[in-house]
């Protein structure tokens, strides 16, 4: 008998090593993976690069907490803002970087309400579940964080009567990832931005699984032409070690001064190493072109599958939802795939998630959709 809560819902097998995006398991079995660890493993499993990078600062030193200079830290934060005009605070999880950022927003305004959406995810912690647009999840865990305003995402009648001027924040995912894989649409989160403005109030963007480069550009939310107040991260940029990132405008810096918020464990020296290399990664030359190329391979291969079970394939870069119709189970087609040879996820009730690493190759890609094809036609 497990000496572990059972809430995972585990299956029965144990992932030992992976390399690329392959993965195997204790009995033997080679899967491709197009869960990336939930979006996590970006630059796949065991990239060289990687590796060395957390060997040679394994040998140097493992942590050391905030009380002095962190040269690591400021590579890291150089390397996520670029010419922008922000701060970084790092931390542990997409959850911590969601919690300093609800603080940050409310602390900086003098403000509590906090408009999100339906359907979005952004944690488990008390703050980030009080983000969180959906009820199931809260469910048990009351009363949670007040002040928070659940709106329908992608559109504006309701949100240009509950945006005003004692909102702290508008929170919101460009692409709700655990939701759906429901991309925003470009001119209303455009218009959103634009409210936010004139009322005062922050733009937070939690870009926890669309960032570093999921979508084919750095942030996701470059492609929407809109420039956030609090950026969140996580995921991906640590390529599987324990790290988060949130980004705010410098002018928000006075907010959050010494003693006001803090990680013991945030910016550590291994997972800023990891985090160093994977941006090192993401900027040679014509990764992310390629990401934008491996993604209009995936969709290509997709939208070819004929199959009355598909109703929609959407998303950005390799962030690829496939909604199925409701008379089939999502969870049974998942199943299929894993006893073909292949991970996939489910997102909301009637999504196939595909989040494949960036590394992918093409020939992975075409034999991921070939198995995909095999599953959803058969019996058609």
């Amino acid at each position: 008998m497990s000496k572990l809560f059972n809430n995972y819902g585990r299956q029965a097998f144990e992932i030992i090593s992976g390399q690329g995006s392959v993965v195997k398991d204790d009995q033997g079995r080679e899967f491709l993976d197009f869960t990336s660890g939930i979006g996590v493993m970006n630059v796949g499993y065991g990239h060289p690069q990687l590796v060395a990078a957390l060997q040679q600062q394994n040998e140097i030193l493992w942590h050391m907490p905030n009380l002095y200079q962190s040269q690591l830290q400021e590579t890291v934060a150089e390397k996520l803002i670029g010419k922008q005009d922000y701060l970084a605070f790092f931390c542990n999880s997409g959850a911590e970087a969601n919690e300093a950022a609800i603080k940050l927003a409310r602390k900086a305004t003098g403000r509590s309400k906090i408009i999100t959406f339906i359907d979005s995810f952004h944690g488990r912690t008390y703050g980030a579940l009080s983000a969180t647009g959906q009820a199931s999840i809260q469910e048990g865990f009351g009363p949670i964080v007040p002040d928070f305003i659940y709106l329908p995402y992608n559109q504006m009648g309701e949100l240009e009567k509950v945006l005003d001027d004692n909102t702290a924040a508008v929170m919101l995912e460009v692409i709700q990832g655990e939701g759906g894989v429901l991309p925003a649409d470009e001119a209303w989160l455009q218009q959103l931005a634009v409210l936010c403005q004139k009322n005062n109030s922050l733009l937070i963007v939690d870009e926890v699984q669309t960032g570093m480069g999921r979508t084919g550009s750095l942030f996701a939310f470059e492609q929407f032409h809109i420039e956030p107040d609090i950026i969140t991260l996580a995921k991906g940029l640590g390529n599987g070690i324990p790290v988060g990132a949130m980004l705010g405008k410098s002018k928000l810096g006075a907010a959050f001064g010494p003693g006001s918020h803090g990680s013991t464990f945030g910016g550590n020296k291994l997972a800023m190493a990891a985090a160093n290399a994977v941006l090192d990664i993401m900027q040679e030359k014509n990764f992310l072109t390629a990401v934008q190329q491996k993604s209009a391979l995936l969709f290509n291969e997709l939208q070819k599958i004929e199959s009355d079970k598909i109703v929609e394939i959407r998303g950005k870069g390799l962030m690829v939802g496939l909604v199925i119709a409701d008379e089939f189970s999502v969870k049974e087609i998942i199943q299929e795939l894993q006893e073909q040879g292949l991970l996939t996820l489910r997102a909301g009730q009637n999504v196939l998630r595909l989040l494949p690493s960036l590394t992918v190759t093409e020939a992975e890609i075409k034999q991921a959709t070939g198995l995909i094809q095999n599953v959803l036609t058969k019996s058609n």
